[in-house]
């Protein structure tokens, strides 16, 4: 495949990358940030859960409107959405394949905390592959998709932009990684983007594809044909 010889280091997502969206764990996420905005704002469910969707729209994540539009600390919010069951995902040892094959290191750029990374990764049985993990912490709590926390995140794991590609299931948390020079790859159940899934409001989602290089559905057979061309 084209774009892929040079690449040295190789940047994934977690949620819904790692694993496929259609297995609904984020799905347990997002119920949990709509009960925290109503305790928390003290509103109804059904203005919960639109704040929420205004700030991953917004801001990249409900964490960053929460802090930014009402002064919360992060660390309650992120112990609570997290506190979620990962046994609804199963080992997937044809990534773990996929990944051995894979010659470079690998690392996690997640919105998420390591600790919720760490448990994800654990269960898929797939750990042991990555060097690091730059988290929603390391990036002090600016989301993907800004555009000042992508040269942190390639500062702290080592690595030069055209030697790194970056798998993501948001088309828009790509666009800063392209503009950059990686190499990006959208990963989505069916090619679609999964903020359409997450009933994300349409002006919200990137609807051009230009910083999109390569797409796929299943990113196991997709890194499997990677290795074949090393």
């Amino acid at each position: 495949m084209q774009r892929f010889e040079a690449i040295k280091g190789w940047v994934f997502d977690l949620d819904n990358t790692l694993y496929p969206a259609s297995q609904n764990l984020f799905a347990q996420i997002d119920k949990r940030m709509t009960a925290f905005i109503g305790e928390a704002l003290e509103v109804e469910r059904e203005e919960a859960y639109r704040l929420q969707k205004q700030f991953l729209g917004e801001y990249g994540t409900t964490l960053a409107g929460l802090m930014n539009k009402h002064g919360m600390p992060p660390g309650p919010f992120l112990d609570f959405v997290h506190d979620i069951d990962v046994s609804v995902l199963d080992p997937d040892p044809h990534l773990d394949e996929a990944l051995a094959a894979l010659p470079g290191k690998k690392f996690i750029f997640t919105n998420g905390t390591v600790g919720h990374a760490e448990r994800v990764m654990g269960r898929l049985g797939v750990a042991h592959h990555f060097e690091d993990i730059f988290d929603i912490v390391a990036g002090d709590y600016l989301p993907k998709p800004n555009p000042e926390i992508y040269p942190a995140m390639l500062e702290r794991f080592q690595l030069a932009p055209q030697s790194t590609a970056f798998f993501e299931d948001m088309a828009r948390n790509l666009t800063p990684a392209h503009a950059l020079g990686m190499t990006t790859v959208l990963v989505a159940d069916s090619g679609e983007d999964t903020l359409e899934a997450m009933n994300m409001p349409a002006e919200y989602r990137d609807i051009e594809e230009d910083h999109i290089h390569h797409k796929t559905d299943n990113l196991a057979a997709f890194l499997k044909q990677l290795a074949a061309i090393f």
